[in-house]
């Protein structure tokens, strides 16, 4: 009898109360439409755009998110950083140092006994000097791969070289190397040479009319001003970003990446 493939859902960034609204409303039904293993979400930006909280993370799992991503805003709220170090599937990009609360990596075991990895590794061009995630990110692959075979990396970084580098470098380790940090959706999705399926950036889940996720007269009043202004997150024409990718449970290699953009 033939294994049925994994199906691993990732959403892209969730940005304030639209985009968890987004997500309420939309989760359920692409679960049962894909009929989805894990679902993965990077989650760094659900309070106001910046940040998160314990209570927050509890909502998104409550809805079916099984694991929950992060970047440089996980850091935004102390309590939370708190919470890292005893939080079960919610992550930290696993390239700061060692003294930062939280971990990078996790495998998340399904009802049926399915292991898939998630790891999440931040960039480091125009962005902190943290550790470096290609040496970082192949120790946790490493440790990883002694568990299973199904790994999914979110990479949030700004650069695109950066992630695209970083997932060559992971081709054929992991089963996807998925980008986020940017909020734009790219349309490069793609299955590598030795099976690791690629985006530059899953977009953003929230406010489509808003210049990713801001409210647009703010942003444009602090390009032209040159002076920073209250974040205030955009609540209109929301929009579900993210992809689906199907594995071979056996090989972990991606068989097929598929872009969501929603409605």
């Amino acid at each position: 009898m033939a294994h049925k493939n994994a199906i691993l859902l990732f959403i892209a960034d969730i940005i304030g109360r639209p985009g968890y609204d987004t997500l309420a409303a939309y989760l359920p039904s692409l679960r049962k439409k894909y009929d989805v293993d894990v679902c993965i979400v990077n989650g760094e930006n659900g309070v106001k755009g910046k940040g998160t909280t314990e209570e927050l993370t509890k909502k998104y799992k409550s809805l079916g998110v099984d694991v929950i991503t992060g970047g440089n805003h996980s850091w935004t709220f102390a309590p939370f950083r708190r919470y890292l170090k005893q939080a079960e599937h919610v992550l930290r990009p696993a390239n700061y140092p060692p003294e930062a609360p939280g971990k990078g990596s996790t495998i998340y075991r399904t009802a049926s006994g399915l292991a898939v990895g998630v790891l999440n590794l931040q960039g480091r061009t125009f962005m902190y000097p943290i550790d470096c995630p290609f040496k970082r990110g192949m120790e946790e692959i490493e440790q990883l791969r002694q568990k299973t075979h199904i790994i999914l990396v979110d990479v949030h970084a700004e650069a695109s070289a950066e992630k695209m580098a970083l997932a060559w470098y992971f081709d054929g380790k992991v089963s996807a190397v998925i980008g986020t940090h940017t909020h734009v959706q790219t349309a490069d999705e793609r299955i590598l040479p030795a099976g690791t399926a690629y985006i530059t950036d899953a977009g953003m889940t929230g406010p489509n009319d808003s210049v990713i996720g801001l409210n647009a007269e703010v942003a444009i009043k602090r390009f032209i001003s040159g002076i920073p202004e209250h974040y205030q997150v955009a609540e209109s024409n929301n929009r579900l970003n993210g992809v689906v990718v199907e594995v071979d449970v056996t090989t972990g290699r991606a068989l097929n990446i598929t872009r969501i953009n929603l409605p």
